[in-house]
C-alpha cells in the first residue's frame, strides 16, 4: 500500500473511529497537556477490551504503531487496521526477533509505538506478571514512556475516559543490555503510574 494512500486512509479511519467513540461511548480525553508532540514515545495503557488500542490511536495526536498478537491478523477488520496503522505483530509464545528489531528501529527513528504492559486483557486481574517490553524498549532507545489510563465505557452510551499522565524519562537507567532487576523496577513503575491514571478523580 502506497505511503501517501495509507496516510489518507489513516485520517479517514481515525476520524470514523473517533466519531463512533464520541457518539457511542461519549469519549472524554483528559491530560491532553501531557501528550508529547515530538520524539520517540512508548504509549503504555491498561488493557480491558478490544476498544483500548483504537482509543489510544485516535487520541494520541500522532501516528502510533501498536504491538499486537499475531493471531489478530486472522480477523479481517483487525488485519486491515494493522496494515493501515502499520501494526507490529508479535508471536507471543517465543522470542520474536523480527518484531523486536522493527520496534527498536521505529523508536530510534523517532516514531511512536504502543503496547500494554499487562500483555493481555485484564492481565493483572488474571494474576499475570507485568511484561518488561516497555521498560526494555525505553532503556535501549531512550524513548520516553507516556502512561495512559482508560476507565469507564463498560457499556455503550456510558462515558469512557482516556487519561494521559506526564511522560516518564528513564534515561538514567539507559543501557544496551539492561539487567533483570532494573527491568523489573522500571516495569513496576510504569504499571503503577498507569493504575493511578485509571482512578476517577475524587
Amino acid at each position: 500500500m502506497k505511503t501517501f494512500f495509507k496516510k489518507i486512509l489513516r485520517v479517514i479511519v481515525r476520524s470514523a473511529i473517533y466519531a463512533y467513540c464520541k457518539v457511542v461511548y461519549r469519549l472524554k480525553v483528559t491530560g491532553k497537556e501531557n501528550i508529547l508532540k515530538e520524539g520517540p514515545v512508548i504509549y503504555c495503557g491498561n488493557h480491558r477490551t478490544y476498544l483500548d488500542p483504537p482509543l489510544i490511536v485516535i487520541t494520541a495526536r500522532r501516528h502510533v504503531r501498536f504491538l499486537a498478537k499475531e493471531e489478530l491478523k486472522k480477523n479481517p477488520l483487525f488485519a486491515f487496521l494493522g496494515v493501515v496503522f502499520e501494526g507490529i505483530y508479535v508471536k507471543r509464545d517465543n522470542k520474536d526477533i523480527s518484531a523486536l528489531k522493527t520496534t527498536l528501529k521505529a523508536l530510534k527513528n523517532g516514531e511512536c509505538v504502543a503496547l500494554f504492559p499487562e500483555g493481555t486483557r485484564n492481565g493483572l486481574e488474571k494474576g499475570e506478571d507485568v511484561k518488561e517490553g516497555a521498560a526494555f524498549f525505553a532503556l535501549k532507545t531512550g524513548a520516553k514512556v507516556q502512561p495512559v489510563g482508560i476507565y469507564g465505557g463498560e457499556k455503550p452510551f456510558k462515558k469512557v475516559y482516556v487519561n494521559y499522565g506526564k511522560p516518564m524519562d528513564y534515561s538514567e537507567y539507559a543501557s544496551k543490555n539492561p539487567d533483570k532487576e532494573t527491568l523489573e523496577k522500571v516495569s513496576k513503575d510504569i504499571m503503577d503510574n498507569i493504575i493511578k491514571l485509571t482512578k476517577e478523580p475524587q
